[in-house]
This record gives C-alpha cells, structure tokens and sequence, in this order.
C-alpha cells in the first residue's frame, strides 16, 4: 500500500471566521448549503476510492439530528504533523486549506483541490467526532462549537479506544449542523439519495448504504455500468430513437475519458459535464472537445453516405445534438476550474483528451452499427430542414422587434457603460411607479411587467416571440434570443427580479426563470441574473439592556431572522409590520432595503446541478401533470406556512 502519512498533509493557512460567513464557504444557510456539509464529507471518502483504496461508503440519517459518513478507505492519518505538531486529523479538521491534495503525491485524481471541506463542516457543526482505524487500532477525536477540540491528547496524540484487524481501515465522520447559523437543521432524505444515486453513477462499482434511522429506509446503490445507466435514467420517460444508449472511453495521456449518449425525439439537448466526479454546469473544454468531435465526425458520415450532397452545406452542431442526451466524465490530474464553485474547466489538454478519445472510439462503434449512425443523421437531417423553415419565421418576428417601440415600457438609465447598468423587472405599474422614483436614473433602468409573462415550458418559440412582455424583455436586453443570442451586445451588467413576496411573486419569478434557462441560459451561467429581496419585516424596538431607552428600526428579511431576533433577550419589540408586498413601502423606505446597492440584498441565480436543474423545470412547468403532483406532495412535508 502507498504511504500516506502527515508530512503528506500540506498546511497553506490557518481557519478563520467561516462561522461569520458561510456564504463564502457553502453558498448559503439554507437547505442547500446544509447539504453541501454531506458533500463535502462525501467527497474525501469517493477520493479515496478514485485512488483505488475505498469500495464502500455508508451514509446514516440518526434519529438524534446528526449524520454519519463512513468510508473503508485508508483512514485520515493520525501521526504528528511535521510543522503543525499535532496530530494530523486535528489540522484536517481545523485548519482550512489542509489536505493530501495539494502536493500530489496522495491523490492522483480529485475533485476537492481546494482542502476547505472538512474544516468547513467542522466550523458549522454544533458537534463533530471522528472516528479512524488505522494500523489495527481505533481512534477517536471530537469538537464542539465550531470546531474546537474537547478530546485530550496523550503525550500529544489522539487516544487509542478500541483494536480493529490491521486490514479494517476507514474513516467515519459524525456531525451536527449548528441551528444558530442553518435556517433549518432538517436533511432531505430524497435529496441525499438522489447525490448518492449520481455519485453511484459516476464512480462505477464504488457500493454506497444510505440508511435512515427515523424511517427505517435503507437502500444500497452500486452502478455496474456507470455512467451508461446514467444516461438511461435520464432518458425513462422520454422517446428514444434507438435502443441502447452508446458507450466511449479512452485515455489520452493521463486523462482518462468516459462519454454516454443516447438519442430522443425531443427537440432540446442535454449534456452534463463531470470532472473528477464535479458537475461543471458551465462546461468548458472538455464539452468543446466532445461537441468539435461530434460534429467532425456526423458530418464526415453524413457525406460519405450520401445524406448530405455536395451542394448542401454541413450541418450545424444544434442539428446534430437535437435531442441528445449525453454524460461526459473525465479524470485530470491537475483540474483547472474557474472559481471555487468549480463550475467550468480550463484546462487545453481535457479539449484535445476528449476530442481524440472520443473521434477515434465514436467512429469504431459507428462502423460496427451503421444502422444506428443512420437512424442519428436522419434525425439531423429533420433538425436541419426544420431550422431552415424556422430560420425564415424568427428573423420575421426579430425584425419587429426592431421596427415596433417594444421598449416603451423600459424606464431606462442614462449611463450607456453596461458595466454599471442594472435592470429591475417588477410586477405592475404601481409597483414599477414606486421603484422608478426610489432608483438611481443614472444606472438603475426598470422595466414593469403587466401581468404573467407566457409559460414557455409548454410554448413553440414563434409563440413565445409574438408575447408582449416577452418582446419587451428581449428589445430591453439588446443580447437577442436563441441562435441569435450574443451576451456581448447585453445593456445591463445585472438583471433583478423584483416581485412581491407573494403566492404570485413567486409564480412570475419561476415564469421569468424558465424563460431565461431555456432561451437565454447564458444570462445565468454568466452570472447576470438576480433575485431581489425585500424585506419582510420592519421592526421596531427598544434594548431592554440599556439604561436609556431608545426606540430603533430594522428589517428582517425572512422569519429565520425574525426568529432569531425574538431570541434575543435584549431585543423589546414595540411594532411588527409584515410587508405583503413592495407597494406598501414609501420610495425611501424601497430604496434603503431593496434598491441601495451598499445595503440591499440579491440572490444570484445560480445552477449547481445541471440535470436536477433540467428536471425540477420540465416537472414543475411542463404539461404532464402527475410527475408535478407527485412532486408537490413530496416538498409539502418540508414546508412552512404563514398563516
């Protein structure tokens, strides 16, 4: 076995104040950042297993809050660290950027790079206890409160609670979220079992028990043929072209290299993108490479069977992917992503790896299955005479746009630097009326809505085109929408969602992101997309623990801080109002909460799972209605009612 000791553990700098801003660390305090926690214990143990060392992880919901994570792996090193001087466990788990990714000796492949993990769950844990066999002997260390240290070293290192065979190896972690910084404490069973179907997926033959101690639930997931299931649980309730998805993989120097693809009848193309198991939602050059090759490839077929003729052009790279479904995963020694958020690969090398493996595999299949590479270049051919019949009718309503004043809602900003621009979309003119008094003229434009924009889920896109709001939108951004779609040409550096915090808020808001995600989903990945959020109370009060009373003012912006508030003894609430919608405030008051860039709060609109992002917006929005029902009574047990 390799050795794998503490001088292995690099140490780049100490923890600091992750409990001020989780944020920073997890993306939110709310569910999602609750169980990224999961992931990121999750994440050492699937490392060890792309080193080869670990075949199984456990994952256990305890009836008592916590979780527990184990895995067989070779356990986290409990030797002293050569500079840090205590055992090596106590720097992984408190000291941030610590871990055996760094040097590259441990970890030929990995996904977490940055070593934050660990001591990131550790500093929004109430409690953590880690428990470690190694060389025969089981060792046990726990904190509390953030990470601090209660177990008591014995001539400096971790006490030694139990013998275990030598070959008995493993890692098991043990935490509680903090309920003073976690909006909820409450996991989402479904949530954790459909990663751990994904991880299944994408770590072939790796064996993951999830059990839940309150239900009694216990499901084991192994994927013996990896990410081709995948592909087929992706595409069960679609209509498939042809029968079996097709598998690739290669290596190209030490860049392996896995791709899965299946045709549908559908009209829109998925592809989801992995590196070292991470989901890179904004792709980067390992799709680039798939998509050159894919393309090369079709069309060279397409010519020599004779569907193309010498006069037709080739077929664009939309035409060949109408209706595919594809997972590419790769395994990098050296993974560049742009960003913690690891949400797009730089590196050259994974373009060149991906192009080369899969040309040279695609090929060898297709001259196997020529009936298969039929059925596929017919399909493109539909797809490239729709879109030339399309091409005529698109440019007709796009012209308009430009001929008709669609723009005479806008109330735009007099600064033309899209750089500091933004563009507020509300709901209705009076609240429109409000917020264009409250705003900066010079960069801040709005553009009010009447009414609910179209469901474009169920909607062709001539339809979506000739719909007014939607027209508005589209003249306002000045970035086109689909084929036509050039984020270069996009007039505001921000657009900002502003609704009421209302059943119907909240329904145009989904409206407005549906729309954005299926025609101009560069908005989003770019990052350009906001949600604005007001407040929801004003409070005023006075603090019971000084002497002289002075009646204050503040704004929550959703019960968890109401809570929170009330919780304080110091805090005497003279008023309460609730806020049902943004028309209720005065403009100094819209401009103080919502409009301010130095004291407002947005959301960005992120996507941090390509498929679950693909299916909640086909659920919830499409026209098939049990799948919806189905979902609806399942979140309904997570949810609060304000009453």
């Amino acid at each position: 076995m390799e050795q794998y000791t503490g001088s292995q553990i690099v140490v780049l700098e100490g923890l600091e104040a992750v409990r001020k801003r989780p944020g920073m660390y997890i993306g939110s305090t709310g569910p999602r950042g609750l169980h990224h926690l999961i992931w990121e214990i999750l994440d050492n143990g699937i490392d060890e297993h792309l080193a080869g060392y670990c075949t199984e992880i456990h994952v256990i919901l305890q009836k008592d809050g916590g979780i527990a994570i184990a895995d067989n792996g070779r356990g986290v090193p409990v030797d002293i660290h050569p500079t840090k001087k205590i055992p090596t466990v106590r720097v992984v788990y408190t000291i941030l950027h610590a871990g055996g990714k760094f040097g590259g000796s441990v970890y030929k492949v990995s996904g977490g790079l940055h070593g934050v993990g660990a001591s990131v769950v550790n500093a929004l844990s109430s409690r953590m206890i880690i428990e470690i066999k190694r060389d025969g002997k089981i060792y046990r260390d726990e904190y509390e409160n953030g990470g601090h240290p209660i177990v008591s070293l014995e001539d400096g290192m971790l006490p030694v609670i139990g013998k275990c065979n030598k070959s008995d190896t493993g890692t098991k972690v043990t935490f509680y979220p903090d309920s003073t910084i976690f909006e909820t404490v409450e996991f989402k069973a479904d949530t954790i079992k459909k990663k751990l179907k994904e991880i299944a997926y994408l770590n072939k033959n790796l064996i993951i028990h999830y059990e839940d101690q309150l239900t009694g639930e216990k499901v084991t997931y192994q994927e013996e043929f990896g990410i081709k299931s995948f592909v087929s649980y992706l595409t069960r309730e679609a209509t498939i072209i042809h029968d079996e998805p097709i598998y690739i993989e290669g290596q190209s120097g030490d860049i392996e290299v896995e791709v899965a693809f299946q045709y549908t009848n559908s009209f829109a193309e998925q592809i989801n993108a992995y590196c070292n198991r991470i989901n890179v939602v904004d792709g980067g050059t390992l799709v680039t490479g798939f998509k050159t090759a894919l393309t090369r490839v079709m069309n060279q077929y397409a010519r020599e069977l004779g569907i193309l003729k010498e006069k037709d052009e080739n077929f664009d790279g939309k035409d060949i992917r109408n209706g595919l479904v594809a997972i590419i995963s790769i395994k990098h020694p050296d993974p560049q992503f742009e960003g913690q958020t690891k949400t797009k690969l730089g590196n050259t090398d994974a373009k060149s790896a991906v192009d080369e493996v899969f040309a040279a595999e695609v090929q060898r299949y297709f001259d196997k299955n020529v009936e298969i590479l039929k059925i596929i270049l017919e399909n493109s051919l539909k797809s490239y005479n729709a879109r030339k019949a399309g091409d005529k009718a698109r440019s007709a309503v796009i012209k308009q746009l430009n001929d008709v004043d669609t723009r005479s809602k806008l109330a735009s900003c007099s600064s033309k630097k899209p750089e500091e621009c933004e563009v507020y979309i509300v709901e209705g003119d009076s609240a429109g009326g409000t917020v264009k008094t409250a705003r900066n003229r010079r960069t801040q434009a709005v553009l009010p809505l009447r009414g609910k924009i179209l469901n474009v889920e169920k909607a062709s896109l001539e339809k979506i085109l000739v719909n007014n709001e939607i027209k508005s939108m589209i003249a306002s951004f000045g970035c086109g929408i689909g084929d036509d779609f050039d984020i270069t040409k996009l007039r505001y550096d921000k657009i900002i969602i502003l609704t009421d915090a209302d059943v119907d808020g909240a329904h145009i808001s989904t409206l407005l992101l549906t729309f954005f995600y299926r025609f101009m989903p560069d908005l989003i990945l770019e990052g350009k997309v906001y949600r604005g959020l007001p407040p929801l109370y004003k409070v005023d009060y006075e603090n019971a623990g000084k002497a002289k009373k002075k009646r204050e003012s503040k704004y929550l912006f959703n019960d968890f801080e109401l809570d929170k508030f009330r919780k304080n003894p110091d805090n005497k609430i003279v008023a309460l109002q609730r806020y049902k919608g943004l028309g209720e405030m005065d403009a100094n008051q819209l401009w103080e909460t919502t409009l301010n860039p130095e004291t407002r709060i947005l959301a960005q609109v992120t996507i941090s799972d390509t498929i679950e992002a693909d299916e909640i917006t086909t659920t919830l929005m499409s026209s098939n209605v049990p799948p919806r029902r189905e979902f609806i009574m399942e979140e309904a047990k997570y949810a609060k009612l304000d009453v």
